[in-house]
């Protein structure tokens, strides 16, 4: 694409390459800049790539990308709640997969989306703009994802791998390292979407328990238990609006933490 508004990547594409940049930022900053195409910017001393160098640089880091929405975002969580809600249901695969990974893929950019545009902001503009070097824009742009992740991982998972990495304690959440940061922040999703998904399926359960009780006592052995709790179990889904309230108390916990 020619032209300055062809080169303006948008927000989310921002966050998600400003994010995976910072492993790259040491190796890059120290390479020669011959080597890597970078050239000083004339008038107020930023760097800019060269368009090839640009081009390989993102379809590299674009290989990342479904690590990064996977793992490093609320859709973690999300697509955790959401199985354990299928399974509880009994509906096999309905909603089917694909169906699962939308829904919690645009809650994540809904959530995800003011830590998009403070990336955008910090980060990429002042780079297109010359204003900044490459790795100040690395180091402004992660700073708003570590402070997310920083909010929802737990403290003896932080300290877990701090003992890992034989990392220095840090003095704040803002110095934790992003190799302690964001593995810390998976295990204390995957907890917290177990835990979610452990509440959901007590309901389901308990009609399940008395479904299979009621059909044993009256010797209907030969008809799965299953089968008839299966309308009932929607039944009460659907009366109590189920996805407006599980969907809006999941949203919710990420904005009340």
């Amino acid at each position: 694409m020619t032209g300055r508004a062809g080169r303006r990547a948008s927000p989310p594409i921002a966050m998600t390459v400003l994010s995976v940049l910072f492993t790259a930022a040491q190796t890059l900053h120290a390479a020669p800049n011959d080597f890597l195409g970078i050239t000083e910017s004339s008038g107020q001393g930023g760097t800019t790539l060269s368009t090839p160098l640009r081009i390989a640089l993102s379809l590299t880091l674009l290989t990342f990308l479904p690590a990064v929405i996977v793992s490093l975002t609320p859709f973690l969580r999300i697509s955790v709640v959401l199985h354990f809600l299928r399974q509880a249901l009994g509906t096999q695969t309905t909603p089917s997969n694909q169906v699962l990974v939308g829904l919690s893929l645009f809650l994540s950019l809904v959530i995800m989306q003011p830590v998009a545009k403070e990336m955008y902001q910090t980060a990429w503009i002042p780079l297109e703009k010359g204003q900044i070097q490459f790795n100040q824009a690395v180091d402004n742009g992660s700073r708003p994802l570590k402070k997310f992740m920083a909010r929802f991982a737990r403290e003896k998972d932080v300290q877990l791998f701090i003992e890992m990495t034989k990392s220095p304690a840090p003095k704040s959440p803002a110095d934790l390292d992003f190799t302690v940061l964001a593995p810390a922040y998976i295990l204390s999703e995957l907890k917290t979407g177990f835990q979610i998904g452990a509440v959901l399926y007590l309901p389901f359960l308990v009609i399940d328990l008395v479904v299979a009780s009621i059909t044993v006592s009256i010797g209907m052995v030969q008809l799965p238990p299953v089968m008839i709790s299966a309308p009932f179990k929607l039944l009460l889904f659907v009366l109590i609006d189920g996805w407006n309230l599980i969907i809006g108390s999941l949203v919710k916990t990420f904005y009340s933490s």
